[in-house]
């Protein structure tokens, strides 16, 4: 799964990055641990246009009855995602791409789980393969844009740490991937390939990500030799 990631750059270096109009909603601060249900960027397009906006992590589908859903869903399975009723229609006219400066995963030790820090070797933003949707509170009428991130196979640098990896999508696909117009699910499910691995880099960092309150650049930060010989546990 992809439990948290890195959204720390100025929405602005975001928009230019993947070529879209920015039509921030709403100011999010620079995080460098991304937790579930937080507000993050993401890229769409509407009418023919790619727009960077702001939405919340977890998917809430049109027909939910509350928000409570939201924690379950921000992650789909590329594996099921053209058939779990939650992703389907979204899967079909609402993909977006989310930036990230990189992502965690956590490795099973003797000791507990040690975080890596996984990011581009280039170090570009990773288009992070997403659906969005719009919800209406039925209590507040208020109008929620969400998303999720698609997760599948781990290509070779990640499937020493852990055996599934958020789908990342190389600019080629940007195009077809975000054109709702583009809805026969083969064709789109062999857009979610796996990454190769010589694209990005990774190293362990301090489990002080564990903790969603530490919210601090000493979050990416490598760890010495010594310290991943003694660091471990804490959730991941």
């Amino acid at each position: 799964m992809c439990g948290r990631f890195v959204q720390a750059h100025d929405p602005s270096e975001y928009a230019v990055a993947f070529a879209a109009r920015l039509v921030v909603t709403g100011a999010i601060p620079p995080s460098y641990n991304v937790a579930p249900t937080d507000p993050v960027f993401a890229v769409a397009e509407h009418d023919g246009q790619r727009l960077l906006g702001t939405f919340r992590w977890g998917l809430i589908p049109w027909w939910a009855k509350d928000r409570k859903i939201a924690a379950r869903n921000i992650n789909a399975r590329a594996e099921t995602v053209a058939d779990k009723a939650a992703f389907r229609e979204s899967f079909t006219s609402r993909r977006c791409l989310i930036p990230a400066d990189g992502f965690y995963e956590w490795q099973v030790r003797p000791k507990g789980k040690l975080p890596f820090y996984v990011y581009a070797a280039d170090g570009a933003p990773l288009a992070l393969a997403g659906l969005w949707a719009s919800w209406k509170d039925p209590v507040t009428e208020e109008r929620v844009r969400t998303c999720t991130i698609i997760t599948g196979r781990p290509n070779a640098l990640v499937a020493e740490i852990h055996d599934r990896m958020p789908v990342v999508l190389p600019p080629e696909t940007w195009g077809p991937w975000l054109d709702p117009a583009n809805d026969e699910p083969g064709p789109l499910l062999g857009l979610l390939d796996v990454f190769p691995a010589e694209a990005m880099a990774r190293h362990p960092v301090s489990t002080l990500v564990n903790t969603v309150a530490n919210n601090l650049p000493e979050c990416i930060a490598p760890l010495t030799t010594g310290a991943v010989e003694q660091d471990g546990g804490g959730a991941g």
